[in-house]
């Protein structure tokens, strides 16, 4: 054998065992999820997996790809929007999963620009289109602006024509939450905000809690702003067990009972995001990991004036 086969063969072998050992961390993990994971029950009386993939940022190209490899590793609740302009790619994924429709759990999210009682029946007919879906687990307004009641009522009324099986809302403060609870017929059965080790929503999580509304984060990652996975609190705390700082954060949220979507294109990194049901963090570790609240959003405020004005011109089209 010539240096260039030993080589060639060298790097197939390598290639085969990466491929074998990452093969055996997927059914690990999927076992494990399958077996484990814990659901949240929504006021409505359906289930939402408290563990889903999210698709915020990936490119329609490479949506499709990302969605049936997180399916394959045991993801079972997927989330989209009409504002990630890559419905279609998921849809098509779920098409091409051999996984039954009932036990898939799928939400988009309607955009300002449609919030009102009647664009708001238009962008849903067209994600469910571009989704190729015959009902939606969960439908969500995405920012707390323009006709917020107007379309409430075209969403409750597909949640009693069965086309919808849960409806929410996102970005939601506690004021407007509670505001919303009151004085509609149908209450969010879950509000999807920022939270992550250095914005805790520690009070409003009582609010949710005292209204019946399911809490689902966004960025639990925080985008890594920061340096969060460098973080030398959460960096002890999964020596201990093993585990990532990822893991590390994604386990705390579910200890909080809190839903949780993180998002990667990398399927090793979806199968690690989904191995955080064999360990659990002591009393200690989550008084660590509540210090490092700073309260403050890594991101923007949805009140300050200039943003409102931003959101409602993104997108506008």
């Amino acid at each position: 054998m010539n240096r260039r086969e030993f080589i060639q063969n060298t790097a197939m072998a390598g290639s085969a065992i990466l491929s074998s050992h990452t093969f055996a961390k997927e059914n690990q993990a999927k076992n494990q999820g399958a077996n484990q994971m814990k659901y949240i029950e929504l006021n409505d009386g359906n289930k939402m997996p408290i563990l889903g993939y999210g698709v915020y940022a990936i490119k329609p190209e490479e949506v499709q790809k990302c969605v049936e490899e997180a399916i394959s590793v045991g993801y079972r609740s997927i989330d989209t929007a009409q504002a990630y302009f890559n419905e279609e790619g998921v849809g098509q994924a779920i098409k091409n999963s051999a996984v039954k429709r009932e036990e898939l759990f799928i939400t988009t999210k309607l955009w300002i620009s449609h919030v009102n009682e009647t664009e708001s029946l238009k962008a849903f007919d067209a994600s469910m289109k571009k989704l190729g879906l015959d009902y939606l687990d969960l439908y969500l307004i995405h920012q707390p602006y323009n006709d917020l009641y107007g379309a409430w009522r075209t969403m409750s009324k597909l949640k009693k024509e069965g086309r919808i099986k849960s409806i929410g809302v996102s970005n939601f403060n506690s004021d407007r939450l509670v505001d919303f609870c009151i004085n509609n017929e149908i209450k969010p059965a879950v509000n999807q905000i920022e939270c992550h080790p250095f914005f805790q929503k520690i009070e409003e999580q009582k609010v949710l809690d005292e209204y019946g509304v399911a809490f689902e984060s966004w960025a639990p990652f925080g985008e890594g702003r920061k340096d969060m996975f460098n973080n030398p609190v959460l960096k002890k705390i999964g020596e201990k067990y093993g585990k990532t700082v990822a893991q590390v954060i994604l386990r705390w949220q579910i200890q909080r009972n809190i839903i949780v979507i993180p998002k990667t294109v990398k399927k090793e990194r979806m199968i690690e995001n989904f191995s955080v049901f064999d360990f659990e963090l002591s009393n200690d570790d989550l008084t660590q990991i509540a210090a490092l609240d700073d309260k403050n959003s890594l991101f923007f405020d949805h009140r300050d004036p200039e943003k409102v004005k931003w959101l409602n011109s993104f997108h506008r089209k």
